[in-house]
């Protein structure tokens, strides 16, 4: 016990990887006990959630996990360095010629899934009594992905509850994508590279757009990955700057 007590105190990033590997190594075994291996991601999701939200209450504090001493490291393993740092691995990790591969179905679907996306989060927040611009702008960019929350609410300046209500927004969105897409896949026709590339552009998260379709055909995984990758990046640009106008202008 001493021997962990002083991993985790003293190499806290190191103990939170250790972490979430020993989370997603029981999700996945548990998961394939059910007969649902594909699931793992979505069930490790879940777990992580409720670990976070105990800690918040056992603690009383507003970080999660973080505010428990043994798991300080996850408050730099969550934070906005590490967060970046994915967002910019992800830019350069995407190709204009595979999104050229894409074609105007794609281009129009990424179009479309960003802005419907963050149109249905930025009238929830209305819903629950959101008034100010930069809240609401916030909470819709979570709902177009986890990432884009975060990344639209330190450019404008939210509130950290509009900006942890957005990450909670995208992660939900994530599991209901990984969870759904193998059951309706079947009734709208998802089953060829291009179906799946439209898929990709129109739900973008690529965490559930990877593992809903690894669920339903392995095949199709990379298809609706190529336009998902670009989805957090389209969001991240469009968001802060012509979300934020148009909800600036309506709320007036």
């Amino acid at each position: 016990m001493e021997i962990i007590t002083k991993l985790f105190t003293s190499y806290g990033l190191v103990a939170a990887f250790g972490s979430v590997a020993l989370i997603m190594l029981v999700s996945y075994k548990f998961a394939d006990l059910i007969g649902q291996k594909r699931m793992g991601s979505a069930i490790a999701i879940v777990v992580a959630l409720t670990f976070a939200y105990f800690s918040g209450r056992f603690t009383g504090g507003s970080k999660g996990v973080s505010d428990v001493g043994l798991f300080a490291g996850f408050g730099l393993l969550g934070g906005g360095m590490l967060r970046d740092y994915a967002i910019i691995s992800t830019a350069y990790g995407v190709k204009l010629e595979n999104l050229k591969k894409a074609g105007l179905s794609g281009g129009i679907a990424l179009l479309i899934g960003v802005a419907f996306s963050f149109m249905v989060g930025a009238l929830v927040a209305v819903a629950f009594g959101f008034r100010d611009p930069v809240d609401i702008t916030t909470i819709g960019g979570g709902a177009v992905t986890f990432i884009v929350g975060p990344v639209t609410g330190t450019a404008l300046g939210a509130s950290t509850g509009a900006v942890a209500l957005s990450i909670a927004a995208g992660v939900v969105k994530s599991v209901i994508a990984m969870i759904l897409t193998p059951i309706i896949a079947p009734m709208i026709g998802l089953n060829s590279p291009t179906a799946a590339m439209v898929y990709g552009g129109l739900i973008g998260t690529t965490s559930g757009v990877a593992g809903g379709l690894a669920a339903t055909d392995e095949r199709l995984v990379p298809y609706g990955a190529m336009t998902a990758t670009f989805y957090t990046g389209l969001g991240s640009l469009l968001v802060p700057s012509v979300g934020f106008m148009i909800v600036r202008a309506l709320m007036a």
